[in-house]
């Protein structure tokens, strides 16, 4: 049973040397899709109320109730560099742990499951922002278009953020407090 309660069967295993079947969520930041990993959704949720956190990453909207847990919002949108509403309450959020702790990715919609076959994977576009490079871990060919699977690395490593002249100024302000 996956951590949605839905019942997940395993199909048959790939010959040696076929492709390999991933699965992954789909989600909607405006009118671009991205997949998470199925094995990092927790659960899908509507934030009810929000508790900003000063001094903050711009890229998180703050902390959240998540049955009983506090977790921190991370908006989708501003991770990708976009422009975005400061209104998260009842915004749509995926529950993930990474590395042992608890976030709330807000996005705009949820998708399908869909397979993501080895085979399918691409070259990255020349094209892509090294901002938005940098949150990605690997490109699908799917019928409808390309595919960008996000990096749960990279998305909520907020460290890496502040190196590349990101959006989290205030550890300098800190350390200039702490002086």
């Amino acid at each position: 049973m996956s951590p949605l309660g839905l019942t997940l069967t395993e199909g048959p295993k790939p010959l040696s040397g076929a492709s390999i079947d991933r699965r992954c969520f789909t989600v909607m930041d405006g009118n671009e899709m991205f997949g998470l990993p199925v094995q990092s959704v927790q659960t899908i949720f509507r934030i009810e109320g929000v508790t900003s956190v000063p001094l903050g990453p711009r890229d998180v909207e703050g902390l959240v109730n998540l049955r009983g847990r506090i977790v921190t919002a991370v908006s989708l949108k501003r991770r990708l560099a976009k422009a975005s509403s400061d209104c998260a309450r009842g915004a749509l959020a995926i529950g993930i742990e990474h590395r042992g702790e608890n976030f709330a990715l807000i996005v705009d919609e949820v998708g399908d499951v869909i397979p993501c076959e080895e085979s399918a994977e691409i070259a990255p576009p020349p094209h892509i922002h090294p901002t938005r490079a940098r949150l990605i871990k690997a490109y699908y060919r799917l019928d409808s278009g390309i595919l960008p699977m996000l990096d749960m690395n990279a998305v909520f490593d907020f460290a890496e953020r502040d190196r590349t002249g990101g959006s989290a100024p205030h550890n300098r302000a800190i350390m200039r407090s702490d002086q």
